[in-house]
């Protein structure tokens, strides 16, 4: 059921607000060229959000210099205490918002408020028709606080978190979105001369973004993401080339955090398609590597039933950190020191038919459009004849896997190709069969949207 074959098309198997406080003493004037470079319409407004009770005076700074740039402000009070704050939007109005009411978020127990407030503050934002822009300032709580809803608001809307933990692991609070985080140096607990100037850096950052939003033009060509690995760039780059007329190809890093996203923007609907030429973070998720993209890499595909093209690229590799960090039992493996900071392994045998298991269980439950390619000459820059990871068994044990497992239909082809994944034949194999998926695939989504995350991403 499954030809070898120089091309696509003779491989593939053929069956189917409130008003703004005026600026504050002490905050000085923005430039003649920042007002003049403002240029909201009179309705939006720059939202300040943190916990009124403990910070207004840093809350109410970052207020004033928004203000005093030229933009309209609106202050919001995520305390959780219960406590009167100088905000226009009280914590209870913001409370109310949560799906068990006010009385779910101020508890008196500390971690469940600020888990409760962050939930109803999610909730609070999308009934508010006049946010520009959203900036907050906090601890670690502050921080809970005010990202989970800056991680579900559009894509592209500026979001900026002045935090004490900014220079840590971010990642819990970043997640997929684009929220700025910047680090407070010193502790957001009063006015001095670091925290007047992080703040109002801050501020005007936010103001900068709203001022000088990126137009949102006219029609745009449609958008598809593309996954790459520096050992299948020239792959990458050959078919981006290919399709640069037609389509925008949007790349992500296959780093776990790069395949998340590009999962996260088919979700979301700005991706109405996927060329997954570098499928490595599976190796990471099967092996126990540092960059997977966790067990549900390719589970937007299969929700979304968009068109897909995949390969093998890099599942010739497991990545680590430095050498000094790699797990005891993988020492004495085959690896190779792709930078300071980056080290490979090579997968064996075994390692690959169980990463060709778990592709073709995926595989086969996508419903839309498939086309998957095997490119059997090497899976990387490094596994070709003379290469530190060539190991033809290994890469036969994952090929094998999947033809095996894979299930065939009208729809759903995989073609078996005599390159490496880098040889020029195989670029120009995937874009043949992108071409063919997308022709019979739903329409595929335009990059000028920016669909709001909701509450799938907090």
């Amino acid at each position: 059921m499954i030809r070898t074959s120089h091309s696509w098309e003779a491989a593939r198997l053929d069956p189917q607000a409130p008003p703004a406080r005026s600026s504050g003493a002490g905050i000085p004037e923005a430039d003649q060229a920042t007002r003049r470079a403002v240029r909201a319409p009179v309705r939006e407004a720059a939202y300040v959000a943190g916990t009124f009770d403990t910070k207004a005076a840093e809350l109410l700074f970052l207020r004033d210099c928004i203000v005093s740039a030229g933009l309209r402000a609106v202050t919001v009070d995520l305390s959780t205490s219960g406590a009167p704050a100088p905000a226009d939007v009280g914590a209870r109005e913001v409370a109310r918002h949560h799906p068990d009411g006010e009385g779910a978020v101020f508890t008196g127990e500390r971690g469940s408020a600020i888990e409760a407030m962050a939930q109803a503050f999610v909730r609070f934002l999308p009934t508010r028709g006049d946010v520009a822009g959203l900036v907050a300032a906090g601890g670690s709580g502050g921080t809970a606080l005010a990202t989970p809803a800056m991680r579900a608001l559009p894509l592209g809307v500026p979001k900026v978190m002045v935090s004490t933990v900014a220079s840590g692991d971010v990642k819990p609070y970043v997640g997929l979105s684009d929220i700025c985080m910047m680090a407070s140096v010193a502790d957001v607990a009063g006015l001095n001369r670091i925290s007047e100037r992080i703040l109002a850096n801050a501020a005007h950052a936010l103001v900068g973004m709203i001022a000088h939003a990126s137009p949102a033009g006219g029609p745009r060509r449609p958008a598809v993401g593309i996954t790459m690995f520096g050992v299948t760039t020239p792959c990458v780059q050959a078919v981006t080339r290919a399709l640069a007329e037609g389509w925008e190809c949007l790349a992500f890093h296959a780093t776990g955090t790069g395949g998340q996203s590009m999962e996260h923007l088919v979700d979301t609907g700005l991706l109405g398609a996927v060329i997954d030429v570098t499928t490595t973070e599976i190796a990471d998720e099967v092996v126990g590597g540092v960059f997977s993209a966790g067990p549900g890499r390719l589970d937007a595909v299969i929700r979304r039933r968009v068109p897909y093209v995949g390969s093998c690229g890099a599942l010739d590799l497991v990545n680590f950190h430095a050498e000094e960090t790699i797990p005891a039992r993988f020492r004495a493996r085959r690896l190779h020191r792709h930078n300071p900071n980056v080290t490979l392994m090579r997968t064996t045998p075994e390692e690959g038919a169980a990463i060709g298991a778990f592709l073709a269980a995926k595989l086969n439950r996508m419903e839309g459009p498939v086309r998957f390619l095997l490119p059997e000459a090497g899976l990387s820059s490094l596994d070709v004849p003379g290469g530190p990871m060539h190991d033809p068994a290994a890469d036969q044990a994952l090929f094998d896997a999947i033809a095996r497992d894979f299930q065939p239909g009208p729809d759903r082809i995989l073609a078996r190709l005599p390159y490496a994944i880098n040889d020029a034949p195989f670029a120009r194999a995937l874009v043949e069969a992108f071409r063919e998926v997308a022709a019979r695939g739903a329409p595929v989504a335009t990059s000028g949207a920016m669909p709001s995350a909701q509450l799938a991403a907090s």
